[in-house]
């Protein structure tokens, strides 16, 4: 059964293009080891709501945006030796040292798919 990881963290507008070009890094990785699709999603539209949003899950400040990722894995024993292979990985452990956005405010998860229509 296929298995989604999921991500919302909260990155500097102006470091767009940095964060896009760790992504690529990092998707070109995931899927090396096993990880079948990899999706980074720029926030354009995410309202502020009344009592909980994206906004606040994540902490962002001012001059930062959301960006909500995912990435999908044959199965979750899939998933968990890719993560173990990302941990492993000097490209990984280099790229991580340089992080565009403030990892102690990401948001993750992992998912069994209930939908796919």
């Amino acid at each position: 059964m296929r298995y989604v990881e999921g991500y919302l963290l909260a990155v500097p507008v102006a470091g767009k293009e940095a964060y896009r070009q760790a992504a690529i890094e990092a998707a070109s990785l995931f899927k090396k080891f096993g990880a079948t699709r990899v999706v980074e999603c720029w926030g354009d539209e995410v309202p502020h709501g009344e009592h909980t949003d994206f906004w606040r899950a994540v902490k962002a400040e001012a001059g930062e945006t959301v960006v909500f990722s995912w990435i999908e894995y044959p199965s979750k024993e899939v998933r968990d030796a890719v993560n173990a292979k990302m941990m492993e990985s000097p490209r990984m452990q280099a790229l991580g040292k340089n992080m565009p956005f403030d990892g102690k405010r990401l948001v993750f998860g992992g998912f069994l798919p209930l939908v796919d229509e």
